[in-house]
C-alpha cells in the first residue's frame, strides 16, 4: 500500500481564512491546503482531503455526523494508511468517544484535530496540530499503525479520544485526559507511549455499529437540588438513561425522597450512570455510606469515565438493544480503554 492519509473536513476553526474582501472568516478549499500549509509537501506520503457536503459548526454535530464520519473511514479504509478528522473544539472529545465505540477493530489511527484559531491567522495552532497529526496518522512500524486508535492530537499531547476533555475556551492546550496517560507528546520528536496504546488482536474485519439511542438525560447533582427536578428528568418521554454527575467519588444526597425517585426510575427500566463531576478522579460506590444508597437502589457506576464518553457510551449501549442486565454489563465493562474498572463498587 502506497502510504498515503485521508483528510476530512467536518468544519470548525482549523478550516477557516480571512477573506480580504469582506474581512470575514470562510472556509477554504482543501484541495489548496499545501497552498495554507506548504510544510505538509515535506511529508513522504500522499495527502487527499474530502470536505463534508455541508459543513458544521461543532456545536451541532448529531449521532449522524458520527455515522457520516465513520461510512467514510469504511469507504476509503482500504485507500488509506490513517485518517485526520478536522472538527470543531467544543464537541470534539464527543466525537472522538462516539467513533471509539462505534467503529470495531480498527487498525489504522484516526486522528481528531482542530486548532483555537483559524488556520489563515499569523498565530494560528492549527499549522501545528495539522502537521502532527497528518505524521501520527502515517506512523507505521513494521506495516503496523503506532496508533490504532481514535485520539485527539491538541498542542504537544495526543490522547485517546474517550479519555479527553476540553478544559479550555483559549489555550492552545486545550485538552486534557485527567485519568489516562498521553498516547504519545510532541516536541522535537514524537515521543510514543507505547505501554498507553491500545494493542489487544483485531482478528475481524473493520466495521461500524451506528446505531446511537439518544433517549438519555444528565443531571448534575448540587446542593439543594429539588426532588421536582428529579422528578422532570426521570418523567421524560421515551427516557432510556440518566447520566448522574455526583460529588466526588460517586455520592449523592441521602435524603429518603431522592433516593426513593431514584429507585423508582431504575425500577422503570432507566438505566441510571454515575459518574463524578470531578476532572480527575473515579467513581467508588460503597466507599462511603452516601453512594452505598445508590448500589441499593440500582445505579451503576461509571468508574472515572468522562462525561463526553459517558454520553456517548450510554448512546451506543442502548443503540445496541441489549435487555437491562446486559446494558448495565456493558456500562460497567471496558469497551474500547474508555474506564479503569476497580471493582469497590458496582
Amino acid at each position: 500500500m502506497n502510504k498515503s492519509v485521508l483528510i476530512i473536513y467536518t468544519g470548525g476553526t482549523i478550516g477557516m481564512i480571512n477573506n480580504p474582501e469582506t474581512g470575514a472568516l470562510c472556509p477554504f478549499n482543501f484541495e489548496q491546503i499545501v497552498n495554507e500549509v506548504p510544510e505538509i509537501k515535506e511529508f513522504g506520503f500522499d495527502i487527499d482531503s474530502y470536505t463534508l457536503p455541508e459543513l458544521i459548526d461543532s456545536s451541532d454535530v448529531k449521532p449522524q455526523v458520527w455515522a457520516q464520519l465513520c461510512q467514510i473511514i469504511l469507504d476509503n479504509y482500504e485507500k488509506y494508511c490513517g485518517f485526520v478528522v478536522l472538527h470543531g473544539t467544543d464537541t470534539m472529545a464527543y466525537s472522538a468517544s462516539a467513533l471509539s465505540f462505534m467503529l470495531s477493530n480498527l487498525t489504522k489511527p484516526v486522528v481528531f484535530t482542530g486548532s483555537q484559531l483559524p488556520i489563515g491567522t499569523i498565530r494560528t495552532d492549527g499549522r501545528e496540530n495539522l502537521i502532527a497529526a497528518l505524521e501520527i496518522a502515517a506512523a507505521y512500524i513494521d506495516d503496523k499503525a503506532i496508533v490504532p486508535e481514535v485520539c485527539i492530537l491538541f498542542g504537544a499531547k495526543l490522547f485517546r479520544g474517550n479519555r479527553t476533555t476540553k478544559i479550555n475556551a483559549e489555550s492552545f492546550d486545550a485538552f486534557q485526559s485527567f485519568n489516562y496517560p498521553p498516547l504519545a507528546e510532541i516536541g522535537i520528536h514524537i515521543h510514543y507511549n507505547y505501554g498507553a496504546i491500545d494493542y489487544s488482536p483485531r482478528n475481524e474485519k473493520v466495521s461500524a455499529s451506528t446505531e446511537m439511542n439518544t433517549h438519555i438525560a444528565i443531571l448534575k447533582i448540587f446542593p439543594g437540588i429539588r426532588p421536582e427536578l428529579l422528578e422532570s428528568v426521570i418523567q421524560t418521554p421515551g427516557l432510556k438513561g440518566l447520566i448522574l454527575e455526583t460529588y466526588g467519588s460517586g455520592n449523592a444526597p441521602t435524603d429518603a425522597i431522592f433516593l426513593n425517585k431514584i429507585q423508582q426510575a431504575c425500577e422503570k427500566g432507566i438505566i441510571i450512570y454515575n459518574v463524578t463531576q470531578c476532572q480527575g478522579g473515579t467513581v467508588e460506590m460503597g466507599r462511603y455510606e452516601t453512594s452505598t444508597a445508590l448500589i441499593n437502589a440500582g445505579v451503576t457506576s461509571g468508574y472515572d469515565i468522562t462525561t463526553e464518553a459517558a454520553v456517548c457510551k450510554m448512546m451506543y449501549v442502548l443503540g445496541q438493544q441489549k435487555d437491562a442486565n446486559e446494558t448495565k454489563k456493558s456500562l460497567n465493562s471496558a469497551l474500547k480503554g474508555e474506564i479503569t474498572v476497580n471493582r469497590i463498587g458496582f
